[in-house]
C-alpha cells in the first residue's frame, strides 16, 4: 500500500468517525429538547420517553432542525401553549451546546 493509499484510508476513517459523531450529537440534542418539551406539555415519565423517541424520528424528515422546530411548535400549538418561537429555538441552541459539552 503506497502513501497516497494510506492517507485516503486515514481520511476515509476519520470522516466515518466525525459523521458517528454529529449523530450522537445531534440525538443527544434531541434528548434534551425532548425533555424540556414534555416538561412544558406536562408529560409524564413514560410519555416523556415516548415523546423523546418522536422528536428523534422527526429530526430524520429533513436536513437540519427545522423539522425538529415545527414538530415542537405544531405540539405546543396542540395542547394551547403559548410560546414563542425565539424560546423554542433558544432552547434547541442550548440543548446543542449541551450534548456537545457531552462529547467533548
Amino acid at each position: 500500500m503506497n502513501k497516497f493509499d494510506e492517507r485516503e484510508k486515514s481520511f476515509e476513517k476519520k470522516f466515518a468517525k466525525d459523521q458517528e459523531l454529529q449523530f450522537k450529537v445531534a440525538a443527544r440534542s434531541n434528548k434534551y429538547l425532548g425533555e424540556f418539551a414534555s416538561f412544558k406539555l406536562g408529560k409524564s415519565d413514560k410519555e416523556k420517553q415516548t415523546y423523546i423517541q418522536e422528536i428523534i424520528k422527526a429530526d430524520m424528515q429533513e436536513a437540519g432542525q427545522e423539522d425538529v422546530f415545527r414538530k415542537i411548535k405544531k405540539d405546543f400549538q396542540s395542547a394551547s401553549i403559548s410560546i414563542e418561537d425565539s424560546e423554542i429555538r433558544e432552547q434547541m441552541e442550548k440543548a446543542l451546546l449541551r450534548a456537545k459539552e457531552d462529547f467533548k
